[in-house]
Order: structure tokens, then sequence, then C-alpha cells
């Protein structure tokens, strides 16, 4: 069967698409997978051994001016106009899209030729371009079990798969809560000036110094976290970046982090209490966090009502109960077969 993955332009379309792209390839399926110019170095990459790459002209939407707007919906109307005119000359069997502007052109030329198509939406909430594809989508495929948003009069069937998670935390998934305390904190990639300075003031608040802190932030913040744990006697180790984050969340008793999806889905795949942030302008890290505070894994709270004192007294009372964070982790435990679900859904 030919196969035909599309992603967006961001490593968190990216990666599921990839793990996707590795199980339908090992299964004897031919693999194509599109995406736009940022990430097409990060497919070439880690593509499939005999997939093939092709490059979609798009780029997102969203928060810009109207000229830049009618532009980039310009470039998307293009690669549909290419990719109709490619599938009449070779026409996949399925179409498989992750999200993200770079998806849209696919599915649209998909529909037209009457070719299957599956959407996979990351997010507790539909995100704007996978709202804007979902008319032409026959099964949609979500990382969360409920997702808020969806178009009114969509006809699409929607099937929970989860999301995709790499190898290494799946390895890591139900690993046994470290015998020290330690608290873990990342804003991601990028690292989150909320988080930088919220968290290191409630530790100094607290009394209990025995709390080891794992802190990934920003590089130019580094030195100043660094001396200012030191200062209050807080036994740290800041980073700017973690390579095995998979180890690092598994070797925690409590994460304090952002709420992106992929983060969200690597706490509930390893099984981790968290207390999580969403980003104030993104509400599909609120839908994210609110979704993982109903399994009763840890704390959603907005960007405005975490305070020093908040945090220190939420982190004193949890710290002071070991036995309440592993209640939390075993209840932010998810078993993690998205791969599998979902290339099962694709080729029955």
């Amino acid at each position: 069967m030919k196969i035909w993955i599309a992603t967006g332009g961001t490593g968190g379309h990216v990666f599921p698409a990839l793990s996707v792209a590795d199980e339908l390839a090992a299964r004897g399926h031919r693999i194509t997978i599109s995406c736009d110019g940022r990430v097409r170095k990060m497919v070439a990459g880690n593509r499939p051994s005999g997939a093939r790459m092709v490059r979609v002209w798009a780029s997102g939407v969203g928060a810009k001016s109207r000229v830049q707007q009618m532009y980039a919906l310009f470039k998307i109307g293009v690669s549909a106009a290419a990719l109709i005119a490619r599938f009449a000359v070779s026409r996949p069997d399925r179409v498989v899209a992750f999200g993200g502007y770079a998806s849209v052109a696919p599915v649209f030329a998909a529909h037209v030729w009457r070719v299957p198509t599956f959407l996979h939406e990351q997010n507790a909430a539909i995100g704007r371009a996978n709202k804007f594809a979902m008319r032409w989508v026959r099964t949609l495929m979500t990382s969360f079990p409920t997702v808020s948003g969806m178009p009114a009069g969509a006809r699409a069937r929607v099937v929970y798969t989860g999301l995709p998670v790499r190898r290494d935390f799946l390895a890591h998934a139900g690993a046994p809560m470290p015998t020290t305390p330690k608290l873990m904190i990342t804003g991601g990639s990028l690292g989150a000036q909320i988080l930088d300075d919220v968290v290191p003031a409630a530790l100094a608040q607290m009394k209990n110094k025995k709390i080891f802190v794992m802190h990934q932030t920003r590089p130019e913040n580094v030195a100043r976290l660094q001396k200012f744990y030191a200062e209050n006697k807080i036994r740290a180790n800041v980073l700017s970046f973690v390579h095995d984050m998979a180890g690092a969340i598994a070797d925690a008793s409590l994460v304090v982090s952002r709420a992106g999806a992929s983060t969200v889905i690597e706490l509930e795949t390893i099984g981790r209490g968290a207390i999580l942030v969403p980003l104030g302008i993104n509400p599909d890290q609120a839908a994210n966090a609110e979704s993982f505070a109903k399994l009763g894994g840890g704390f959603a709270i907005a960007q405005a009502n975490f305070t020093p004192r908040w945090l220190a007294a939420t982190l004193a009372e949890l710290f002071d109960n070991p036995a309440r964070l592993a209640r939390m982790a075993e209840k932010s435990r998810v078993e993690n077969n998205a791969v599998r679900l979902i290339s099962d859904e694709v080729v029955k």
C-alpha cells in the first residue's frame, strides 16, 4: 500500500509522524513524507529507509498581518494545486496528516481524488489548521480522550489513539518513583521565564532543603539560577538542555512544566505527577493541562495565579506527603500504544 504522511513545521508534528512512518514501513508499506522547509533536515535525517520525501510550500496563517495571511493562504493553494496534479499521476492509497498548515494541501488533494484521509490532532483543543482541514477528513485520531472546539457539522469519525512518543519514553513507562525527593522544572527547548522567576523564589521560601532540583532553562539564565540556588543552599543542577528527557522525568518525584501536548503525553506515558502552567496565549495548552489534571495526576494552574507563595505552599504539602506524590504518579499513568493504534487504523 502507498501511504502519504503529511507533517507540519515543528518537531511536535514531525516526531509522531516519523514514529508512525517507521511502523508502516516495517509492515511493508511504501511511504512518502511531505513537510515544509522548516523541518526538511529533521525529516531527511530520520525518515525510514526507502521513504520518499516531498517539500510542501506552506507557512502558518495565524497571528500575522492581513497581507501575510493572504500570502500564506496563497502558498497553501499553490501547494494544493501541485499535489492534485501529482496525485493524478501517482495516487496514494492513504493520506495521514499530523497537523500544521503544511498538512492542509495534501489533505485537500486527497479529498479531490477520494483517497481515504486520516488526521491526527495532538492537543485537547483542536488547532486552527486541523479545524480547517476537518471538512475533508474521514477519520480524526486524537491524543486525548476528548477534544474541544470541534467544528459544527464535522462528519469525521473520531478515534482516541493517543500521541506517539519516542522509544526512550516507552522504555521508562511505569518507572518506579525515586527514593529521594527530586523536583524537575522544564519550560521546553527555549525555557519559560515565568518558571525561572517563580520556582526558585518558591523554593527559597520553603523550610525543606532536602529536595534536589533539576532546572532546565534558557542558556542566558543558567549562571543566574546557579548563583541563586547556591546562595539559598538549595541543591540544584541547572541545564540549558536535557539530553535524556525521558530519564530525567523518570528520575523526578514531581515535574513543573508548560503543557504542550508532547510534554503532557510524555508525563502520562512514564507516569509522573506534575504542576502544569499553560502558556497564557495558548488555549491548546490550557486544554491539555486540564485533561491531565482530571486524571488526578496534578495541577493545572493559570499563569496569573502561579505565584511563589502558592507554589511554596503546594510543594511543601506534596513533598511532606510522599504517598500523595506516588498516587499522583499512578493516576497520571496512561498506557501508550499510539503507534500501533494509528497504524492499525490507517491500514484496516
